[in-house]
């Protein structure tokens, strides 16, 4: 008898036995993928983790369907990790795997198929079975695999289907369409006949009669006299004040010849840039010192002021870790920062760069996974967000966590709910390989390991060429309001400052940490606030749609006429987002162009890149946004940055409220003056005496963590405590409120350690379920592991009592 261990991608904490032949046995290795039934009729692809021959005591073991791979397509040091990832962040394996595998590896009898519109299908191409599912998807539009299954009367249909998606004809149904064109530039280049030395002669005596047409030639050689680069016909047209047309006729007349180059997403082959990346002193001294103390140290945290040039360090590492062959790993918070990155290092390195994140389609995170697992040239540095971390890398060496403070390294939903960071940390450790943690306004937790010697620290405390730091000035809105010298929600010095800006020709930030054009419409007659239906939020007027959305679970509804309350029309809106920013912009600045970038601009594959470019290429003066941009952005003409309102995040109800407020500040801020000229920061607030104001008007962030670190201790928070989040969820409010009181009680007789709960949180239902909270803070002398055993058993006994079984219990450990 010969047994296989798999994890099924299903929210299952536990492996499974499923039987083989003995050829098979010899033949299958761990991290296989092989087809298997699960329930009555349903076909899973499942991951081998263990071969064995012990038979399960508890069930017969079924046969595998097929094996889908020939050679191992997960490697041991990542399932190592994912049992890691599993059993810290108290999850299911299944839920790891889920997460980690792209979905295009992850077929189900589950998944719908359809057929890709723009394919280019050779029908002789075809294999019997591929050509009837490709007949059946010209009938209807998509189709289940069950269907298929039924249709081609074989159960083995998976090698099928996976051929077919290979060569572009069929896409599973998760995929979003895109509707971004690439951006393509005309350029011009003289005709090859002409290039010769007495060309310039011939060229003239052509065009004696022609004068606009003669101006645009010789305006052609003297752009290429002095740049030494392609030139489009944008500039050429400005150059010699003339017009597209004459260049048409050019064209016509052979003379010059045009081409179209896409922007952006170029590929360069091979090492573009042969000089030498120079550091700055403080730079160079930075980075031996890095060097040392990764010798001495697994991780070390390069806490770098904004605009420091980080980015260059990175580089210079990560050429040193490239000659000894080893793969290095850059993990980045925001999609959007990927954008900017991945043109600067591929000048560096060329082709070496892959890039994984979630806006890519699942053909592309297949091949990037691939590329991984072969060590391939092209995946020699991976650049990706939290789920890069994943990947199947064969021999990494170093890991780059940039802007290691944010928060958006912690995935929240669904399961496992893990933090980049510190999984990251583990992993490299699994690979004997470095960590470099980098940001300007670190994570106390980080700076406290950094501070107790367990992590190496290098501080990096100039910006890049000696640029000064922003000057910040305060606005009091209290003041401001009194005196009615606010128009809307600028104040008359950030219309000042904004004017001045614009005049000089200069970019301006405005932040703004909420989208939509103002949370609440309120009535007011009886004070009534319309709700969403299914979740305890006031409803956010979105204005360019005229609609009331929810944020959370995506209820909207048109903005009512009158109140639904009382009937009466008059209905005002409260609170502001980027929304209504960008409309006051609009008449105050009629003439500047404004941008906006929140989640509802930045929706597609290319949503980022659209607007980042276009601020880039300067098509944008203003750009208003929420904290998307508060990221590593890197604008050399931006002179002024506005904070709107900064006490919607002071007062925010979470312990981590003035750490977060402090760093989302400073890094908005630094996005300001990065290159020769000061910048100026413009903080509108309620209250400029409040201590994380000042601290971020002096840039002290030992000031902010020495302050925070107190409040921590007495609090019992982290890092001097561990935070393990219960969340309980059910649609009946009193089912819910008996059984987390049941579950307190449990847990407070058994734990000897502050627990605290059930608490409503701030939004008590979303999506029609009530929820609850218990907080467990863990002491730092307690044994973690055994803790969480504990807390693992009791939530097993409370899944076993009978009435309470319907409660879904989410724990999400570190939660912050």
């Amino acid at each position: 008898m010969f047994f296989i261990e798999v994890v099924l991608p299903l929210s299952l904490a536990k492996t499974f036995t499923y039987r083989v032949s003995e050829a098979e046995f010899h033949f299958i290795k761990k991290g296989m993928r092989v087809a298997v039934p699960f329930g009555k009729n349903k076909i899973y692809t499942a991951l081998v983790i263990e071969l064995h021959q012990n038979e399960p005591g508890l069930y017969e073991a079924k046969e595998i369907h097929q094996i889908l791979d020939e050679k191992p397509i997960a490697t041991e040091v990542q399932i190592k990790h994912w049992l890691w990832v599993a059993n810290y962040y108290m999850c299911a394996i299944g839920d790891v795997y889920r997460g980690a595998f792209p979905s295009g590896l992850l077929l189900e009898s589950e998944t719908v198929v359809s057929y890709k519109t723009d394919a280019e299908v050779n029908q002789d191409e075809l294999s019997d079975d591929e050509y009837l599912v490709y007949e059946a998807l010209q009938q209807q539009s998509s189709l289940r695999i069950q269907e298929i299954i039924s249709m081609l009367n074989k159960k083995n249909i998976l090698p099928v289907l996976q051929k077919m998606i290979a060569r572009n004809i069929i896409v599973l149904e998760e995929e979003i369409k895109e509707g971004y064109k690439p951006k393509l530039v005309r350029y011009v280049k003289l005709h090859a006949k002409y290039e010769s030395d007495n060309g310039l002669g011939e060229l003239l005596e052509v065009l004696k009669n022609a004068n606009k047409q003669k101006e645009l030639v010789l305006a052609y050689f003297q752009i290429m006299a002095s740049e030494k680069k392609p030139i489009t016909v944008k500039k050429l047209v400005e150059v010699s004040n003339s017009t597209s047309a004459a260049v048409k006729a050019l064209i016509d007349k052979e003379i010059f010849e045009e081409y179209l180059l896409q922007q952006d997403r170029v590929l360069f082959t091979g090492r573009t840039t042969d000089d030498q990346l120079l550091l700055s002193e403080a730079q160079t001294r930075a980075f031996i010192a890095i060097k040392e103390s990764l010798s001495e140290k697994e991780v070390c945290l390069l806490h770098g002021v904004t605009s420091s040039g980080k980015t260059e360090i990175y580089i210079k590492l990560i050429e040193e870790y490239l000659e000894t062959g080893r793969q290095v790993l850059y993990l980045l918070p925001e999609i959007a920062l990927t954008t900017q990155l991945v043109s600067r290092l591929r000048l560096y390195f060329g082709d070496k760069v892959a890039v994984f994140h979630s806006k890519y389609s699942n053909n592309e995170r297949v091949e990037v996974w691939k590329q991984t697992l072969e060590n391939s040239e092209k995946a020699q540095i991976v650049i990706g967000a939290r789920s890069a971390l994943f990947l199947p890398f064969d021999n990494l060496g170093l890991l780059i966590v940039d802007e290691e403070h944010e928060q958006t390294f912690k995935q929240t939903d669904p399961a496992p709910r893990y933090h980049a960071r510190d999984a990251a940390i583990v992993l490299a450790n699994f690979h004997k390989a470095k960590v470099l943690l980098g940001s300007a306004t670190p994570s106390i937790e980080t700076y406290f390991n950094a501070q107790a010697d367990k992590y190496g620290l290098v501080s990096l405390t100039e910006r890049y060429n000696n640029v000064r730091m922003p000057e910040i000035l305060l606005v009091d809105l209290k003041d401001k309001h009194f005196r009615k010298r606010m128009t809307g929600h600028f104040s008359d010095l950030l219309i000042e400052e904004i004017g001045e800006a614009l005049s000089l020709g200069e970019q301006i930030i405005l932040f703004q940490n909420r989208r939509g054009y103002s949370p609440i419409i309120e009535c007011m007659t009886c004070g009534h606030v319309p709700h969403c239906q299914q979740c305890d939020v006031s409803l956010t007027f979105h204005k360019h749609k005229n609609q009331l959305r929810c944020h959370y679970c995506g209820y909207s509804i048109a903005k009512p006429t009158h109140c639904h309350s009382c009937s009466s029309i008059d209905l005002t809106t409260k609170g502001f987002g980027t929304e209504q920013i960008e409309q006051e912009l609009v008449t105050l600045f009629p003439k500047a162009k404004t941008g906006r970038m929140d989640q509802d601009t930045t929706r597609g594959k290319f949503g980022f890149e659209k607007i980042i470019d276009s601020f880039k290429n300067r098509e944008i003066d203003i750009l208003v946004g929420t904290q998307m941009l508060a990221k590593g952005l890197d604008f050399d003409n931006v002179s002024l940055v506005g904070i709107m309102n900064a006490d919607n995040m002071l007062h925010h109800p979470d312990f981590r409220a003035f750490e977060r407020s402090y760093q989302m500040m400073t890094q908005v801020a630094g996005r300001a003056g990065r290159s020769e000229k000061q910048g100026k920061v413009v903080i509108q607030t309620y209250n400029p005496n409040h201590n994380t104001i000042q601290q971020v008007t002096n840039h002290n962030y030992i000031g902010m963590y020495k302050e925070q670190l107190y409040d921590r201790q007495i609090y019992r928070y982290p890092p001097y405590f561990r935070i393990i989040k219960l969340t309980l969820k059910h649609r009946d409010f009193d089912k819910l409120k008996e059984g987390s009181v049941w579950l307190y009680q449990v847990l407070s007789q058994n734990l000897n350690m502050p627990v605290l709960g059930p608490e409503e949180p701030a939004i008590s239902r979303i999506r029609n379920e009530y929820i609850r909270t218990i907080l467990i803070k863990i002491p730092q002398n307690q044994h973690l592991v055994n803790t969480k055993k504990t807390i693992q058993k009791m939530l097993n006994s409370f899944e076993a009592v009978a009435q309470y079984r319907a409660i879904k219990v989410i724990a999400n450990v570190d939660f912050y």
